[in-house]
């Protein structure tokens, strides 16, 4: 046979796929076999040159076809890498559907794979992590981040930077403008420059994407007095501010002290590629670090954010967001946190002259590994996961006022303290009840749980609304299916039907007391899933821009008297907010300054910020009569105010016609 014919042949024998399904060691997760085989191809292609050997031995044709296997082998590996990839988003897109164990045993095999055959250098341990090596001893910091094969512990960086990356994607919109900065937000696109305004714009949006969706919750939560306390390390306390639990369940779960809305903030600044941190001073007396703000860093610049107040620090004159520069040098700007009569902040000016940076990153973020993958995802599965520390470091320490940059000891305390209480919880029964039971309406192996986990999952997705092929219900939908009515609620104690409906059975050997416990607890579930539904429907229809809807949802439903709840200081926030948007500024404003409210103080603040931008607006306003009246020349000046004060807020919005199947009309609960 002519030898290019023979060439030939092989080229077109090999061109035949052979799909052959992973051997039984492959994990999968249900019915999911993941990833094609190409053995068949390479054995198809080894026999076709062991023939060519037999034929024409060593010559140059055989050179080619070796080239030719080698550049087919290439283009096969690089498929079956992306399939690994693409097995990766489509296990982390679901995780919240899938057995945790499970789906990180399976995210591992799909990492290696798709590393295989292209080695990753270990990185060094950068030295920040000698600061904090009482909580992450060096031999724990060497596994997690020198290590060059993915791991377990790994796959919750993956899914918390997923999460993140997600909520990002969706809340960087204009229709997340606060409006009171907006008029400012636009002259400093014109100061900054067209990329730093975008990401000026970017960091006021996920700040108040955060206080308006991580419902506030005091620093100090005490537990219920008849457990006893756990001995925890690192000096933790039981419910302890900012470890109580890690930042990916503050955002889950909806609900934060201003350590966690800290985390939840900076995660989401990451997500978008601005570096953000926590700005703490040390205290003169214990030499602590306690922090004081939050800021965001554009240019040479850190913005300022104070999660505790639920307020950006207000600039000059109390226009625009302030600088950690002009905060060093006016000091009205700390001055005006206070509220004379109402509320003292415990911060001045003195206090700020010299901060230390603290960075919210885990381990993983600085392993090499991390940025070998993230150098891998681009399009829809882009996400950060790296983040090169040192760079990082000497880049905030150049910001006048930075007395040094070191890495928060939050995250690191808030995974010890996940892992102490599982232990404890398994020495103490009570204990173990009431750690795993306060979220049971979410995290609960139960299928009204379950719903409510995926319609939150949805939510922080972005996806409001059922696909129109009905067969992805949106998290309107399966918030909705957590309303039962209370009579359905109250009759479940009697209605067998209604038990076997909710699952909730009688075992046998159950005695009555027992079984009437489960009874009031599936009871406690059901109205607890019921109230969290109605308050994140009510979010999800003001981050859907329907403003009249959302303060509907909030004041008929989360703050009808009878259905109060831990979400009732947030909905009256969120409320006030909607009120600003509606154009009802007196109800706003009367709502901001309700007494006794946790964060009180924070509504007062922007209660004053708000009124302050309806006053401007309104000079402007008949400044512009005034020029008109005496026959100014400039009529086609713009509505903003050329000061930079905001826009008017109390404009209403154009009507939106509220979904049919949930908009609250009156009637019982």
């Amino acid at each position: 046979m002519d030898r290019n014919a023979l060439v030939l042949s092989w080229c077109r024998l090999t061109r035949q796929p052979t799909a052959t399904k992973l051997s039984a060691r492959t994990p999968a997760i249900g019915n999911s076999v993941i990833g094609n085989s190409v053995m068949g191809n390479s054995v198809m292609g080894i026999l076709a040159i062991l023939f060519l050997v037999a034929a024409t031995g060593c010559g140059s044709d055989l050179e080619q076809a070796r080239k030719i296997q080698s550049k087919r082998q290439t283009l096969m590996q690089s498929q079956s890498q992306q399939d690994d990839l693409g097995e990766v988003f489509e296990l982390l897109s679901h995780f919240v559907e899938l057995n945790d164990q499970k789906a990180t045993r399976q995210i591992v095999y799909h990492l290696n794979r798709w590393k295989d055959g292209r080695p990753v250098e270990g990185a060094d341990i950068p030295e920040a992590f000698s600061l904090v090596s009482d909580l992450l001893p060096a031999d724990q910091a060497t596994r997690r981040i020198t290590s060059s094969d993915y791991q377990s512990s790994d796959i919750r960086h993956l899914r918390d930077s997923y999460l993140f990356r997600r909520v990002l994607e969706w809340a960087d919109r204009p229709e997340s403008d606060d409006p009171l900065l907006a008029s400012w937000l636009k002259d400093q696109e014109a100061v900054l420059g067209e990329n730093d305004g975008l990401k000026l714009r970017t960091i006021s949006r996920l700040f108040d994407w955060t206080v308006r969706n991580i419902a506030y919750e005091p620093m100090e939560t005490p537990p219920p007095a008849q457990l006893t306390l756990p001995a925890l390390p690192h000096g933790m306390v039981l419910q302890g501010a900012g470890y109580r639990q890690s930042d990916y369940l503050t955002l889950w779960r909806g609900i934060g002290d201003s350590l966690q809305r800290s985390g939840v903030f900076t995660q989401l600044c990451q997500q978008a590629g601005i570096p953000a941190f926590v700005l703490a001073r040390q205290d003169a007396n214990s030499g602590e670090l306690v922090p004081w703000c939050v800021a965001a860093m554009i240019g040479d610049d850190a913005y300022l954010f104070e999660p505790n107040l639920s307020t950006y620090i207000p600039g000059p004159g109390q226009i625009g967001i302030a600088t950690l520069a002009q905060a060093r040098q006016d000091a009205s700007i700390m001055r005006r946190l206070n509220l004379p009569g109402f509320f003292e902040y415990p911060i001045s000016k003195d206090d700020i002259q010299q901060s230390i940076a603290l960075l919210n990153l885990q381990p993983e973020a600085a392993a090499a590994r991390m940025s070998f993958l993230e150098s891998g995802l681009t399009g829809q599965r882009r996400l950060t996961i790296y983040q090169d520390i040192d760079a990082l470091i000497a880049a905030i320490d150049q910001i006048p006022g930075i007395a040094g940059v070191r890495l928060w000891d939050i995250p690191l305390k808030a995974d010890l303290y996940e892992k102490e209480m599982l232990e404890a919880s398994e020495r103490d029964p009570l204990l173990a009840f009431w750690y795993r039971s306060t979220w049971a309406i979410l995290e609960a192996p139960i299928d009204m749980a379950r719903e409510l986990a995926l319609g939150r999952w949805r939510h922080l997705h972005g996806v409001f609304s059922d696909e129109e092929d009905g067969d992805k219900k949106g998290a309107r939908t399966l918030y909705l299916a957590q309303r039962a009515p209370e009579f359905e609620i109250d009759k479940l104690s009697t209605d067998v039907d209604l038990q076997q409906a909710y699952g909730v059975r009688r075992d046998l050997g159950m005695d009555q007391q027992q079984y009437e416990m489960q009874l009031a607890q599936a009871q406690q579930i059901m109205r607890g899933g019921k109230r969290t539904a109605t308050y994140w429907i009510s979010l999800l229809q003001y981050d859907d821009a329907k403003y009249d809807t959302a303060e509907n949802w909030f004041s008929k439903r989360v703050l009808l008297e009878s259905q109060l709840s831990l979400w009732e200081p947030s909905a009256r926030y969120n409320l006030a907010r909607c009120l600003e948007r509606l154009g009802q500024s007196d109800e706003a404003v009367e709502i901001y300054k309700t007494d006794g409210d946790p964060q009180e103080h924070g509504n007062r603040i922007r209660a004053r910020l708000f009124q302050k931008s309806i006053s401007d607006s309104q000079d402007s306003a008949a400044s512009d009569s005034g020029d008109s009246q005496a026959g100014s020349s400039d009529n086609n000046a713009s509505d903003s105010d050329p000061s930079g004060n905001p826009e008017p807020a109390n404009e209403p919005p154009a009507t939106v016609t509220p979904e049919n199947n949930d908009s609250p009309t009156g009637g019982s609960e």
